[in-house]
């Protein structure tokens, strides 16, 4: 099983890559602070203290299920984030 701290590095890469791509749609398509672009940052924020919580969860009865769960979580908000950034393009 993988470490927490690779999870915890999964997180943070995948929301930071998409908050990254929400820079560069805004500097490609000269909507500098658009108020679209600040609504899919804020959810990707909003999704990482929300899934940094569950890691740092004490009371767990079975670990690895409940990485797993957070790894499922994970995909499953980032896909809808990706889909929301996708959108902006057209």
């Amino acid at each position: 099983m993988a470490s927490i701290r690779d999870l915890k590095k999964d997180v943070n890469f995948v929301l930071g890559d998409i908050i990254e791509a929400v820079y560069l749609w805004e500097a490609g398509s000269n909507n500098k602070d658009s108020e679209e672009g600040s609504v899919i940052i804020d959810k990707a924020i909003a999704v990482f203290d929300e899934l940094m919580s569950m890691i740092h969860e004490k009371e767990v009865t079975d670990s690895k299920a409940h990485f797993k769960k957070i790894r499922v979580e994970l995909e499953k908000k980032a896909t809808g984030l990706v889909e929301e950034l996708n959108k902006l393009g057209d």
